[in-house]
């Protein structure tokens, strides 16, 4: 039998033990790691988010982030119109409000996704902080640990994160230049049936896709409906770049195919500015009234001064006609990418978008887009590789490029600098056979501007 004193010199040993683990691992010694829950060990820094530090710098181009740029936006009729509110509402305005949003904001939601041929009621909406928080409560009240949840390979990092938190296991179905494919939806919901698997909700970015800038052809969509019909398996629509077609209005929503079926995610963070971070989900009632308790349980209401704020610009100002110049403008900015791609880069290949902010280009054979980044950094250029966006470590040979915030001028240097980076890489992989691997934690040295 132990005395007491055995008993807490073996507790001492074990938290040494435990001390010496964490040294010889490398890690920081954070005297609650063990208090932690499961979920919170999966917890990772975004690879977009940790660009962000030097991406930012004036003398980077960034090629990397997807921030909307909002230079067009009317300002001062902005200041006039919060001005106006807060003196004429501002009680309300800096109130707490209701779970589910404003019914006047969910009645304009309605109306904003008519575009996406989208016939709700403004029962069906839930306002929530952005789509991401949308994204996060429909995971939280389907996901337990295990759980399947299917998406396109590449996916939107974002999702891949809450995912991750939630610990679902993502499984990828391939997508071509028109989108996710039917038939290897099919074939993929088969397959983890037989093997007992529990999908349960194939998670989908069918406009404008971020990352890979492609579009689900029109008459792939009700395909993919009647597969996840047949299967049992919900769809999460994520729409936030749907109205930033360059050419067209948008294609049919998933959800119009089948309201009960699908929980559409939207956002007002691309069409008008995110700084307000006012997006929706609009679902079947029963999953609505669970989104609203978690999204209670979580901030008890959204923003009253964003959402008020939204109310009115949509009310009082042309917002479609804010829209249409946004296309215009990102359209110029997605030639200038493209542009310089064919003239800098004609040794790679990328997908055309017809709108949103992306273009996915995928390196000449033996390059590893994360390897090499930071001296593409360096070279005061940015990207996103493309292992940010697959959960199974794919993407190596992919990197995502923006251009929704840099001026056309800024792209075209970018896709400069990018080259030479490339083409350095690509003669060490000739004369060593693989690319010189970047260790994590690595410092990203940036020359000063005067050494530019």
């Amino acid at each position: 039998m132990s005395t007491p004193g055995a008993q807490s010199g073996q507790g001492e040993h074990s938290r040494r033990g435990a001390a010496a683990a964490a040294a010889q691992a490398g890690t920081r010694l954070d005297p609650w790691f063990s208090s932690y829950a499961d979920r919170a060990h999966g917890m990772r820094a975004s690879e977009v988010r940790s660009l962000f530090a030097v991406a930012n710098r004036p003398e980077v181009v960034s090629l990397a982030g997807g921030m909307p740029n909002i230079d067009g936006l009317p300002l001062e009729h902005l200041a006039e119109m919060t001005a106006k509110l807060l003196r004429e509402r501002g009680t309300k305005a800096l109130q707490y409000g209701g779970g589910q949003g404003e019914e006047e904001l969910r009645e304009q939601i309605v109306e904003v996704m008519r575009y996406d041929h989208v016939a709700a009621h403004p029962d069906d909406v839930v306002v929530t902080t952005g789509s991401q928080q949308a994204l996060d409560l429909v995971t939280e009240i389907f996901i337990n640990p295990g759980d399947v949840v299917v998406a396109e390979a590449p996916s939107y990092v974002g999702a891949l994160g809450v995912f991750r938190a939630y610990q679902a296991d993502v499984v990828h179905v391939p997508m071509d230049d028109h989108g996710l494919i039917p038939d290897e939806l099919e074939r993929t919901l088969t397959e983890l049936e037989r093997a007992g698997r529990r999908v349960k909700f194939l998670y989908t970015v069918p406009n404008f896709h971020n990352p890979a800038g492609v579009s689900m052809a029109l008459e792939r969509r009700p395909q993919v409906v009647e597969v996840c019909r047949r299967h049992h398996v919900l769809i999460l629509e994520d729409n936030p770049y749907g109205l930033l077609g360059f050419d067209a209005d948008p294609l049919p929503a998933l959800k119009s195919y089948d309201p009960d079926g699908v929980v559409y995610l939207g956002s007002f963070s691309k069409t008008f500015a995110p700084g307000y971070r006012v997006g929706w989900a609009a679902a079947p009632h029963a999953v609505r009234e669970k989104l609203v308790l978690a999204s209670e349980s979580a901030i008890l209401s959204p923003t009253m001064m964003g959402q008020l704020s939204v109310a009115t610009y949509l009310a009082n100002f042309d917002w479609y006609g804010q829209v249409k110049e946004y296309r215009q403008m990102y359209r110029e900015r997605r030639d200038a990418m493209l542009g310089a791609l064919a003239e800098y880069l004609p040794e790679a290949r990328w997908t055309v978008p017809d709108g949103g902010f992306y273009t996915w280009v995928t390196l000449p054979e033996g390059l590893d887009a994360q390897a090499m980044l930071p001296r593409a950094v360096t070279n005061l250029v940015a990207y996103v590789s493309g292992t940010a966006f697959y959960a199974d470590g794919q993407g190596h040979d992919h990197m995502r490029l923006s251009f929704c915030y840099p001026t056309p001028e800024r792209i075209r240097e970018g896709v400069r600098r990018l080259s030479t980076v490339v083409r350095a890489e690509a003669e060490l992989v000739t004369m060593f056979g693989t690319p010189p691997t970047a260790r994590r934690g690595d410092a990203v040295e940036i020359p000063s501007p005067d050494q530019v």
